[in-house]
Order: structure tokens, then sequence, then C-alpha cells
């Protein structure tokens, strides 16, 4: 038996409009590859080895695409940016990490 679990989100209902945002990426080099784990970190949470998720306002989202092209080789290296506003849901399946709603604040 498959057990799945969902979660929701909501990016327009807050006072400050958020976006969802996915990254996913494949990055040559252990020490970039580090380095932007470190970074991600601060903007959201990792859902697998080389994916994060975070809702974020609008301005650390567009901090987040400047900070990308400076911590990869973009002769070596993909990086995929995935923006969702509105509403959605994510279906996970098989070993999952916990998802909380949680404000993320970049130091």
């Amino acid at each position: 038996m498959t057990v799945m679990e969902n979660y929701y989100w909501n990016t327009g209902m807050a006072a400050e409009k958020k976006i969802y945002a996915l990254v996913i990426y494949d990055i040559v080099s252990s020490k970039r590859r580090v380095r932007f784990a470190k970074k991600m970190n601060g903007y959201g949470f990792r859902v697998q080895k080389s994916a994060f998720e975070a809702i974020i306002p609008e301005n650390l989202y567009r901090k987040l695409l400047a900070e990308i092209p400076q911590l990869i080789d973009r002769e070596e290296d993909s990086v995929r940016v995935y923006k969702m506003v509105g509403y959605g849901e994510v279906s996970l399946f098989g070993q999952n990490v916990s998802v909380e709603n949680e404000e993320v604040t970049i130091i």
C-alpha cells in the first residue's frame, strides 16, 4: 500500500505576496555544490539531494535569481528555478522530509 501525503500553498493570501520557488540543480564540482546548497538553505528547505523549495517574497526571489549565476560555472553546471504563484499542491511519495509552512529570513 502506498502512503501519499499532500501539502498545499497559497501565495496570494498573505499581506505580502509570496512566490513558491522550486530550485533544482546539477552542479559538477563538489565545492560549488556545497556552497550552492548552503546558500539555498538560507532561502528554503531541501526536499531532495538536488532540490530546494521556498515560499518567499518577490524581493528575495529576485535576490535569489541574481545570486545563482555567481555560484555556478555556466559551462558545467545547470540550475532551474520554477516560479509558481497562487494555489498549488505537492504530492509526496516514499521517503520525504516533513514540510511545514514557515517564514524564512536571510541573514
